[in-house]
């Protein structure tokens, strides 16, 4: 388990002592895990996040179609999710399809990157940039990512969508809305936290690609955004690699938490002016329920 110690080596984001972090305890069957349409949900997490996601919309006057969740307990590899292959307006968090199309394109990058094209990707991952973005999504091709992302199972008509990547960012030049909702840029949270777990499985791409790609989302010399699951979850000794998206009411937060006797993915989608503090609040909700589980 070389591989998750060097990982939180290399934190993102300290909201408490670094002493006090460790490695967690992985489940043997971690390599194997594979998250497909057939992935069966852990009845009783999913009963719980259920509850939360109730609570949370009852306290800000959310219906059930404003709202779309997925949890990965990486510990126990226990699965819970709402709306998995709802698609949804992605926001900024489509981004992660040009990082993964970039990898994808130019394999050489994986272990020889220069150091102002990962400065770059950074900024677009960590900080969010458009300009980034954009450059990096017109140097691919929009064409390109999509079949790229389709040969990856990340974009699967038959199955409500996925991650897709169809304008480039901050820009009105091509437009290629995705077939089931003729969305500019799309994510399902099933397809995010298949992402998540492959970039944890080294899997992404390759084992050196995703090594090079976590570093990219941790990227030390740029500061976290402190909103949604990150301002949530300050001071609570977690490491955070996430991207997280803005626009209008679509607002989400997707991410890896690490912590003391926790280890998750967990992934967001809302449609509503009050998204953010329901992000605010499940990311609370969630990280007591991980914790709580290793007192049990």
């Amino acid at each position: 388990m070389k591989l998750f110690a060097a990982f939180f080596i290399a934190a993102i984001l300290f909201s408490g002592r670094n002493e006090s972090v460790a490695a967690p305890v992985m489940n043997p069957n971690f390599q194997n895990y594979t998250l497909d349409y057939d992935t069966p949900v852990n009845p009783a997490l999913q009963a719980q996040l259920e509850n939360i996601d109730a609570t949370l919309r009852a306290k800000y006057g959310m219906s059930t179609n404003q709202t779309s969740v997925g949890l990965l307990d990486l510990q126990t590899l226990r699965l819970a999710m709402i709306h998995p292959d709802r698609e949804d307006y992605a926001a900024s968090v489509a981004k992660i399809g040009i990082l993964y199309a970039y990898f994808k394109l130019h394999p050489d990058a994986a272990t020889n990157l220069d150091a102002k094209t990962r400065h770059e990707l950074g900024l677009m991952i960590k900080a969010s940039d458009n300009d980034m973005a954009a450059k990096f999504s017109e140097e691919l091709g929009l064409k390109p990512i999509e079949q790229v992302l389709e040969a990856g199972g990340f974009y699967d008509v038959k199955h409500g969508g996925g991650i897709w990547v169809g304008k480039h960012y901050g820009k009105n030049t091509e437009r290629y809305g995705d077939p089931i909702g003729d969305n500019s840029h799309a994510v399902t949270v099933r397809q995010v936290l298949r992402f998540y777990l492959l970039l944890e499985q080294e899997k992404l791409v390759s084992p050196s690609a995703s090594r090079t790609m976590r570093e990219i989302f941790a990227s030390p010399d740029i500061p976290a955004d402190n909103i949604k699951f990150v301002k949530a979850l300050a001071g609570r000794d977690v490491q955070i690699l996430r991207k997280w998206g803005s626009w209008e009411n679509w607002l989400h937060d997707s991410a890896i938490i690490s912590g003391p006797g926790r280890h998750y993915i967990l992934v967001a989608l809302t449609n509503h002016p009050r998204g953010d503090d329901y992000l605010e609040g499940l990311a609370v909700a969630v990280d007591d329920l991980m914790m709580a589980k290793n007192l049990q």
